[in-house]
C-alpha cells in the first residue's frame, strides 16, 4: 500500500495498512536542531510526500516568518521577532472601511501555485505515490490581516453593510484562488482559521453560522464538485462549530484535542470525520517526559480514530520540544496498533 493510498483509506475509514504520518515542523525548529531533526524526520518519513522537497532558506520565508518587519502580498504588516514563528500583524491595508474602494486586491498572488514547489513527491510534476495536499487558505484570519482584529470584531459585532461586501469580496477572491490549485492534480486542499479561544468561539456561534457558515460552504463545495477533499485546521474551543464543520463538507479536520476535551471528541468526532491530529503542544510536548508523551498519542488516537482508521498522526514540532520528545512522539504513532 503506498501513501497515498494510505492516505485515502485512513480519509475514507477503509483500514489502511497503518496509520499514516504527517509532519507540522515549524521553521524555528528547523533552525534549532538542524541536522539531527532532520535525520529523525527522515527516519519516520511522513506520508503526504513533503519531506522530499529541499528546506526553504531563511530569506525565502514567507513575510510571516522572516525576521523584522515585512509586508506580504494583500498589503498587511508583519513583525516577527523570533525567525521561523509565525508574527503578527501590526499594520492593515484597510483601517478604514469607508476607504476600501482606494483598496486593491493583489493580482500577482493570483498567478497560481507553483507546481514545482508545491506537489508531493517530486520537484517537477506530480508522484501518484503521495497525497497530494496544496493551498493554505484562510479566510476570517485574512478579514482580520486586512482589517485588524479589534476593528474586526467591531465590524460583525455590527453586521455592516461595507463588511458583507467585503467579505463577499474575500469569497470571491478565495474562489478565483481555489480554482488556480484545482488546475493541478492535488487530492485534497487546505483551508483554516483560527476560530477558537481556550474556553470558547471568539464569536457567537449564531453569528457564525449566520456570516461565516455559508461562505466557508460555498468554498468547501468548489473544491468537493472538484472530486478533492477539504481539510480544515482550527485551533481552540470550537466545539460549537464543529458539527457545522462537518456538515459542509470537510473531510479531514485538525484540532486541538486538549482543549475541546478528549470524552467530546470521542463522543462528537470519533468515526465522524478523519482527524489530522494535534499532540498537546501547550504542555505534554514540550514539558513532558517522553513516556508522557506517548501516553499522549495513545490518548489522543483512542478519542478520535477507529479500528477502520480516521487518523492522520500529527504533532506540531516547535522549538520549545525537546528531541527526545519529538522521537517518542515518532515512536508512538509507528508503533500504535
Amino acid at each position: 500500500m503506498n501513501s497515498r493510498e494510505r492516505i485515502k483509506r485512513a480519509i475514507r475509514f477503509e483500514r489502511p495498512d497503518r496509520i499514516p504520518i504527517a509532519h507540522a515542523v515549524l521553521p524555528a525548529a528547523q533552525l534549532k536542531y538542524g541536522k539531527a531533526l532532520n535525520e529523525l524526520l527522515t527516519e519516520f518519513r511522513e506520508d503526504l510526500g513533503w519531506d522530499y522537497l529541499p528546506d526553504q532558506p531563511p530569506e525565502r520565508w514567507s513575510p510571516q516568518y522572516r525576521r523584522g518587519l515585512n509586508v506580504d502580498d494583500f498589503g498587511t504588516v508583519w513583525r516577527v521577532e523570533w525567525p521561523g514563528i509565525c508574527g503578527i500583524p501590526v499594520g492593515w491595508p484597510i483601517p478604514d472601511l469607508d476607504r476600501y474602494e482606494e483598496y486593491l486586491w493583489p493580482k500577482d498572488f493570483m498567478a497560481g501555485p507553483p507546481a514545482e514547489r508545491h506537489y508531493s513527491g517530486h520537484m517537477c510534476g506530480y508522484d501518484a505515490r503521495w497525497y497530494a495536499r496544496g493551498a493554505w487558505i484562510v479566510y476570517f484570519e485574512q478579514l482580520q490581516q486586512l482589517r485588524g482584529m479589534e476593528n474586526l470584531l467591531m465590524d460583525i459585532a455590527s453586521e455592516s453593510k461595507p463588511l458583507l461586501r467585503l467579505m463577499d469580496d474575500l469569497l470571491a477572491f478565495n474562489l478565483r484562488w481555489i480554482d488556480r490549485w484545482l488546475k493541478f492534480e492535488y487530492d485534497g486542499l487546505h483551508l483554516g482559521d483560527d476560530w477558537g479561544t481556550q474556553h470558547s468561539l471568539l464569536i457567537r456561534p449564531e453569528t457564525w453560522r449566520r456570516l461565516f457558515k455559508p461562505r466557508y460552504a460555498e468554498m468547501f463545495r468548489r473544491i468537493k464538485s472538484a472530486g478533492k477533499d477539504v481539510w480544515f485546521h482550527s485551533d481552540g474551543f470550537i466545539n460549537d462549530i464543529f458539527g457545522d464543520l462537518v456538515e459542509i463538507g470537510v473531510d479531514v479536520i485538525n484540532f486541538q484535542v486538549a482543549v475541546v476535551g478528549y470524552d467530546w471528541a470521542r463522543a462528537n468526532a470519533r468515526g465522524r470525520v478523519a482527524v489530522r491530529t494535534d499532540i498537546d503542544r501547550q504542555h505534554v510536548l514540550p514539558f513532558g517526559t517522553p513516556e508522557e508523551v506517548k501516553d499522549e498519542v495513545h490518548r489522543t488516537f483512542a478519542a478520535c480514530g477507529t479500528a477502520d482508521g480516521g487518523i492522520i498522526a500529527c504533532g506540531e514540532v516547535g522549538p520549545d520540544v525537546p528531541l527526545a520528545n519529538i522521537r517518542a512522539m515518532y515512536e508512538a504513532f509507528r508503533d500504535y496498533r
